[in-house]
């Protein structure tokens, strides 16, 4: 069967031909892949970066976490690969499966579930968001960050304050539920100050933050307490594009009621994990179906994987290879 293949020392998948995966446990069932998006999570375990990271083998190791397929009986799912999902065939978990709606396209559904994951296992498990709480989510241009406006408008936010890098790409998240929009340009006292206008008129109660680095820092100074009591605030990391470290004035710990944590694999509780499957994405992905949350992809073809992998999609665009 084809597969894209990422050897050791190369960094770039080649197009290849191997041999079926070979079942291990019962738990596992060959499907026929239809299509997996290329996300950073693949890139970052596949480089050995991420903290997930066991290694690549020697002989190489087709890429891909999850995606699109077929069962032996037809059923179109979205699952989770136990072999790499860039393949004609792979084995995925029974147990880590959803039917996919009639209605939602192979792309759009094999684009959405990291998203929705990333974005949805920190406001409703991590922050515990409720109707009325004001949402700051921090690098809100990329695919993430995009699908994180909208749940957060759909898990009742009052209010859903958007920052990133790129004007245009923060415009066109005011459609989607973005009721303030941050730059994340010029000098860091502007930031501040747009900022701290915001949170003295609706205090904010919840931060999404996917950048990490220096904008942290700026958004943390904010939140510092200046009064006898403040509002409690829920600070959730879930990625660091703008770097892994921060300096933290413990004055600010003791200055605010706020709860620091951080939502990705490995910090969820066995029940939470279990919710991926039986509820977040079962209604995630019927609400793309329905027109409710959007996500925009760029498609190309499995045999053009070394292109796809280093391809510059436009913030906001999932990259899915199509098989």
């Amino acid at each position: 069967m084809k597969a894209a293949i990422i050897y050791p020392g190369i960094g770039l998948p080649k197009y290849t031909e191997i041999p079926e995966p070979l079942a291990e446990k019962d738990n596992q069932v060959l499907v026929s892949v239809k299509a997996v998006a290329i996300k950073q999570l693949d890139k970052s375990i596949a480089s050995g970066r991420h903290y997930s990271s066991v290694g690549t083998p020697e002989t190489g190791h087709v890429p891909g976490g999850d995606g699109v397929c077929l069962l032996p009986d037809g059923t179109r799912v979205y699952g989770m690969g136990i072999s790499g999902m860039m393949a004609e065939k792979a084995f995925i978990h029974k147990d880590r499966i959803v039917k996919l709606p009639s209605a939602l396209d192979d792309a759009t559904a094999a684009a959405l579930p990291n998203a929705v994951v990333g974005a949805a296992m920190g406001l409703k498990f991590k922050a515990n968001i409720k109707d009325g709480d004001v949402v700051l989510i921090n690098g809100a241009t990329g695919v993430t960050g995009q699908v994180a406006v909208q749940l957060a408008k759909y898990y009742g936010a009052k209010k859903v304050i958007a920052t990133g890098r790129n004007q245009q790409s923060l415009a066109r998240l005011r459609p989607l539920g973005a009721d303030e929009t941050i730059a994340i340009t010029g000098k860091d006292e502007h930031f501040v100050e747009q900022l701290q206008e915001l949170h003295r008129v609706t205090p904010i109660n919840i931060v999404i933050d996917y950048l990490w680095g220096r904008t942290a820092e700026l958004i943390l100074s904010v939140l510092k307490g200046k009064e006898l009591f403040t509002n409690p605030v829920t600070y959730v990391s879930v990625g660091s594009m703008a770097g892994d470290m921060i300096q933290l004035s413990s004055a600010i710990l003791r200055s605010v009621d706020l709860k620091l944590t951080g939502s990705g694999i490995g910090s969820w509780p066995r029940e939470h994990t279990s919710s991926i499957f039986s509820d977040i994405l079962p209604e995630a992905l019927q609400l793309a179906a329905d027109g409710k949350l959007k996500l925009d992809t760029v498609t190309g073809k499995l045999a053009d994987i070394a292109e796809l992998w280093t391809l510059d999609a436009p913030d906001g665009k999932r990259v899915v290879v199509m098989l």
